[in-house]
């Protein structure tokens, strides 16, 4: 019989390039859909104690409503106990219209795609639909754990439309394709004791609002044998995901064009320990955590907000994560292009075990363990704010491999020699208690602007580094402790000054030159007993003054003052810049900490930097 009804479905093709992250490029021809007028129907199934279907292509078989073939088919009514179930021709495409459903299935997955070359679920106009698994599934026979989600496809799966869904997945998974899973438009909420949304090819979002509670991951793919597969691509949409464990999860790359995402992984950036003394204790938040539940592969929970194996890219959007591990990690690289990143992190805030990117953007990290690390990282423009407990720009090398069986920060991220920092461009301001930007090789900066408040003892430095840090270019002020402080390298091209006096926070440090011009008016956020300024400003063989204290009445921004007369401040010292790296105060060195944030005596003891001998420490002005 054929029946009129308006639903959403239209078939584009889609060519999706996860590039910038790797070398290696996931390339795939997919169909979408749109929006489209459909006139007719090849069967309306009504479900109910006494289920009817009007037209061809399905049947009833019990408690089972069977699609046996190609077509589009509407659904409505309520099946208390029950299962849909496609099982169509291997090039069958089946267009599945929920029309106001409500499917209930104790002993397996509500809606089970068997068999069919695409199938569409599509959420009518106006309609409100649901979908409910029980707690235990009763198998075909002891070979197979399929399906194990309450919606559940063996082929391509793909759900829109403006109607709502409601998927409650009390077993396992909310929605899972064994292939590509795409959603556009539609309107979804799942709760489920393991992920909420699966593809183990890939997960497209073009659009919609999604809202997932998992206890596992809150989205996964998970093909780890074809590299071209096992991605997530987020293209737009409203996204809130409130998870267990990782928050989005791809074995290859993710890749963020657009959309509003919000993550809370593992009970939020509060749930990770936060005293050396219970290192390795973190755990499960109430509520959150493994399952007695089937899953494909055995594999090692973490609670990370975005992760990929192979990389991440950011090209647009609004991201918001609070995470009890790293807020974004990669195995491999991360590239973040534009759009607006805020992270609180139990760990790292932004994570790869190779190279970290970032060309624009804005990323506001509030609370980290270390802020950026990865062991090459490579600034070119942005604006970046970052809290660290430890370290905030950490180039290490090596691999973390912080997991749920260990504190987040805890785990290992071995130390070589080879880490790289590279600041061109942007706006970088860094609140650390440990080291403020720590390489274990060198840093180089050429353009930009960078703030740094360090730490407030001796332990640590505002800057740290075991090669070189050659700068070029840009601003640099460093304030931190002066028993690990370290100046850029006498290579340098342009001039730094490292001024060593006891300053309480927001008490202002001036440069005037020889006429009274401001070079540089600063007041650190803490109290510091050293403060590392590099400037153009600062000429070869000209003379400065320095000044402490005092009011300044231009504009602060980050602590950096522009603008404005300058008055009330002492007289500290007077220098000529007769050398690359100049030092005000008397400053003898101090004890050396090398690069990866480790306390003297292990792997570094004494360091006597380019222009500071090894001696007593520091005696302040």
């Amino acid at each position: 019989m054929s029946k009129k009804l308006i639903a959403i479905l239209s078939v584009i093709s889609l060519c999706i390039g996860v590039t910038g992250c790797t070398n290696k490029q996931a390339n795939t021809n997919k169909t979408s859909i749109s929006s489209e007028r459909i006139e007719n129907v090849n069967a309306t199934i009504t479900l109910g104690d006494n289920m009817s279907i009007e037209g061809n292509g399905a049947d009833v078989e019990g408690s089972k409503v069977i699609i046996n073939s190609a077509g589009t088919y509407s659904v409505s009514g309520t099946l208390s106990d029950g299962q849909i179930v496609v099982n169509a021709g291997d090039e069958d495409n089946v267009e599945l219209i929920l029309n106001g459903a409500n499917i209930s299935c104790s002993n397996s997955s509500a809606i089970y795609v068997k068999n069919s070359k695409n199938t569409y679920i599509i959420l009518a106009d106006g309609t409100e639909n649901q979908v409910t698994d029980g707690g235990n599934y009763e198998f075909e026979d002891e070979a197979t754990d399929e399906p194990n989600a309450a919606i559940f496809s063996k082929s391509d799966l793909f759900i829109n439309g403006t109607g709502s869904l409601i998927v409650n997945a009390n077993y396992n998974n909310g929605i899972t394709s064994k292939d590509d899973l795409e959603i556009g438009d539609a309107n979804i909420s799942v709760t489920s004791v393991h992920d909420g949304i699966r593809g183990k090819d890939s997960i497209t979002i073009a659009s919609g609002n999604i809202t997932i509670n998992s206890q596992g991951d809150g989205m996964k793919s998970n093909n780890s044998e074809d590299e071209e597969r096992g991605y997530v691509l987020i293209q737009g949409g409203t996204i809130n995901i409130t998870s267990g464990e990782d928050g989005i999860q791809a074995e290859t790359n993710t890749t963020i064009t657009g959309g509003d995402i919000t993550i809370k992984s593992g009970g939020g950036s509060e749930n990770s320990s936060k005293a050396s003394s219970s290192w390795g204790t973190w755990g499960n938040p109430k509520d959150f955590g493994p399952q007695e539940t089937t899953v494909e592969e055995a594999e090692t929970a973490s609670a990370k907000g975005i992760k990929a194996v192979v990389g991440i890219k950011i090209d647009s959007g609004n991201i918001k994560i609070d995470s009890s591990d790293d807020s974004i990690h990669s195995n491999g690289n991360v590239e973040i292009n534009g759009g607006s990143i805020n992270a609180s992190s139990g760990d790292d805030g932004i994570h790869a075990d190779s190279a970290i990117d970032i060309n624009d953007g804005d990323i506001n990290i509030s609370k980290s363990y270390e802020g950026i690390e990865a062991e090459t990282i490579n600034i070119n423009d942005g604006n970046i704010k970052l809290v660290a407990s430890d370290d905030g720009i950490n180039a290490a090398g090596g691999n973390d491999g912080s997991s749920m069986n260990g504190r987040p920060g805890q785990n290992s991220f071995a130390s070589s020699g080879n880490g790289t920092i590279n600041l061109n461009g942007g706006k970088i301001i860094v609140d650390a208690s440990g080291d403020g930007i720590d390489a274990n090789g060198s840093i180089y900066m050429k353009e930009g602007t960078v703030i740094v408040n360090g730490p407030e003892d001796n332990g640590n430095g505002a800057l740290d580094y075991d090669g070189k840090f050659e700068i070029s270019g840009g601003l640099l002020i460093a304030a931190g402790g002066a028993g690990m402080a370290q100046s850029p390298s006498t290579t340098s091209t342009q001039n730094s000054v490292n001024i060593f006096t006891s300053l309480s926070a927001n008490t202002l440090i001036r440069i005037e030159d020889e006429s009274g011009n401001e070079v540089i008016t600063f007041a650190p956020s803490k109290n510091v007993q050293s403060v590392v300024i590099s400037s153009p400003k600062i000429k070869t063989n000209e003379s400065y003054k320095v000044y402490t204290g005092g009011e300044s009445a231009g504009t602060s921004s980050d602590g950096l003052y522009s603008e404005g007369s300058y008055s009330g401040g002492a007289e500290l010292e007077s220098f000529t810049a007769s050398s690359a790296v100049t030092t005000v105060g008397q400053a003898a060195g101090g004890f050396g900490g090398p690069g990866g944030g480790r306390m003297p005596g292990q792997g570094g003891g004494m360091r006597g930097q380019e222009g500071m001998p090894q001696g007593e420490m520091p005696v302040m002005p």
